[in-house]
């Protein structure tokens, strides 16, 4: 099975189609007492875990619209978040 994403704009699209925009990081930290290392850190530092992630991605050859979602990084494929399922 090919890898899928789901744009909220244009819906289930091949993989082909969009930009990888790195995992969510939060909130940037507030520049009041920032040290270089703690903002080299947040800049460039991932956590690269194994399993689900919220991550950005880009709809290059769509919409262009920026969007996030989560991926499982174990088995390639878009997951819902534990708080969505019900």
């Amino acid at each position: 099975m090919s890898f899928t994403v789901t744009c909220p704009i244009c819906g289930k699209r091949d993989l082909y189609e969009f930009r990888f925009g790195g995992e969510e990081r939060g909130p940037r930290p507030d520049e009041a007492g920032l040290t270089p290392e703690s903002w080299c850190d947040w800049l460039h530092l991932r956590t690269n875990r194994g399993g689900p992630q919220l991550e950005w991605w880009y709809h290059h050859q769509g919409c262009g619209t920026w969007f996030s979602i989560w991926r499982d990084t174990l088995t390639n494929r878009e997951v819902r978040p534990l708080e969505e399922e019900s």
